[in-house]
């Protein structure tokens, strides 16, 4: 993928429009997932503590970087800081646990995983007696974002941005922080374009990084009777017109719209099918095609976190989707 394939930040780096995910990829497979995708020209991989994988992301990101025979430099690693080390005494040694794990000497970007914290400790999902979570609410998250302003003063981290904020959230940010977050990386699919958090975000010099770009087809709560995507008869249309595949047109949309995106796959023809992206380019009418899939806040997402059938983190102040964008 050549340089053409990035979007300049706010802190002037170059981070690539695509990359490959990590979620839910599992010990065995991730490795050889990371190592294939570099050789194949991914750039750019996204990680996280929580996935519990950062180990074998470690080992194919190595065995990565010497088959293509390409510096550390010239690879872009994302991770994420947990909900259980939002205190800011937590938070250098975080990154320095999910460097150890990487195998590397700095992160190119370290994102707040989520706005709400958790109980400190090592279970990633305290639970109280009720098998609710156990949440902390005395530590906001601006507080765990002027911790993560120092890790660059450190050198730990090149940049460092947001996940699955809202706009109320990223504005206390830029009004209180020193540091301008680079990215708010969210849940982003033709089902939930983003459009008015898209908005927010480009006036403020922000881009956006989509997860689940393609709809999460394999996440463990999906019902038989809600829409499948990549079935859809406009995509598919479109996929023959361009002799691409569904997905390849989902995702050449996101990056079309300058929104970063990260589908994860451990299936190197996948892999390589969702590089295939920048060889083609949709018309402005299609492009509005696919944007009006959008099903809204309360029917198009997927990615909820949710236990007993109910929204698991909704009764924490600071639970993002509590407001609409």
């Amino acid at each position: 993928m050549a340089d053409s394939n990035t979007v300049a930040l706010n802190n002037g780096k170059n981070m690539p429009l695509l990359g490959l995910g990590t979620w839910k990829s599992q010990p065995g497979q991730v490795s050889a997932a990371v190592q294939h995708a570099i050789a194949k020209g991914y750039r750019h991989i996204d990680a996280a503590a929580v996935y519990g994988n950062e180990q074998e992301v470690g080992e194919g990101i190595k065995k990565g970087l010497e088959d293509a025979k390409i510096k550390r430099e010239d690879l872009w690693v994302t991770s994420k800081l947990w909900n259980t080390r939002h205190h800011p005494d937590d938070v250098e040694n975080a990154c320095k646990k999910t460097l150890s794990d990487l195998g590397l000497a700095y992160l190119d970007l370290y994102l707040i995983h989520w706005p709400h914290a958790f109980k400190s400790g090592d279970n990633p999902f305290p639970k109280n007696e009720d098998g609710s979570v156990q949440f902390e609410t005395g530590v906001p998250p601006l507080d765990t974002w002027l911790a993560m302003e120092k890790l660059l003063e450190k050198g730990l981290v090149k940049s460092i941005g947001l996940s699955n904020f809202n706009s109320e959230q990223i504005q206390e940010v830029l009004d209180k922080g020193k540091v301008k977050p680079v990215t708010n990386q969210v849940e982003s699919h033709p089902y939930l374009n983003q459009s008015k958090l898209k908005a927010f975000c480009d006036k403020k010099d922000i881009f956006l990084t989509a997860y689940s770009p393609l709809g999460s087809p394999d996440r463990p709560w999906a019902t038989p009777d809600e829409p499948k995507l990549l079935e859809d008869s406009k995509l598919t249309e479109l996929a023959k017109k361009y002799e691409k595949s569904p997905a390849q047109i989902v995702l050449r949309w996101q990056v079309q719209r300058k929104v970063i995106t990260i589908p994860k796959s451990v299936t190197p023809s996948r892999i390589e099918e969702n590089a295939a992206i920048f060889d083609f380019q949709l018309t402005e009418e299609e492009m509005t095609t696919v944007a009006g899939f959008d099903l809204g806040e309360k029917k198009g997402r997927l990615i909820v976190p949710m236990l007993n059938g109910k929204h698991r983190d909704a009764a924490h102040p600071h639970y993002p989707f509590n407001i609409e964008f």
